[in-house]
């Protein structure tokens, strides 16, 4: 990139990134530069979506999932992306990831980040679509349908998001 540096916010945080990085996915990068691990890698190809990342094109826009490890760097200029790392506050968990230990979602607990990541871009996402408690369903599979669990913990993660998805939508804690 002849020099060029890319500018990107992480979990709020707003980075310079060298052009000697722009080719790393972003996966990479988030692992090796900022040292923020919580995004895995299986497959490595962005099939088994355990690299789940959230991205807004600006502060204020719905977080959308993308594959960190599929995504390189460069195509992220001006973007901000958001990780599981950014989910709880502190030493307070997020709704979700409350709603995951409730629920016992966790087995292994690699492909956990990915899941969280996908559904929390759901639960921005459910206003837009006029879910309803009787849609939840459909929408945690449209969103989430596609992330892999070598353990098969599928229905404890669908029974945690759904219990953050029904809180969202009657206005409650989960929101």
């Amino acid at each position: 990139m002849n020099g060029a540096v890319i500018r990107l916010h992480v979990n709020g945080q707003a980075l310079t990134v060298s052009a000697d990085d722009a080719d790393m996915s972003l996966a990479d990068y988030l692992h090796e530069r900022l040292d923020l691990t919580g995004t895995k890698v299986c497959c490595g190809i962005g099939v088994c979506r355990a690299c789940t990342v959230g991205i807004r094109n600006r502060p204020d826009a719905l977080l959308e999932k993308t594959l960190a490890c599929v995504t390189t760097v460069s195509t992220l200029a001006n973007q901000h992306v958001y990780t599981v790392e950014s989910l709880a506050q502190g030493n307070r968990l997020a709704p979700l990831q409350q709603s995951f230990l409730e629920a016992f979602a966790f087995q292994c607990g690699y492909c956990t980040p990915g899941f969280l990541m996908a559904a929390t871009a759901m639960l921005e996402h459910l206003g837009q679509y006029g879910a309803s408690a009787e849609r939840i369903d459909d929408a945690i599979d449209t969103w989430v349908g596609g992330n892999l669990c070598r353990c098969t913990g599928y229905v404890r993660y669908k029974e945690a998001i759904r219990r953050v998805a029904r809180a969202k939508l009657k206005g409650g804690a989960g929101s």
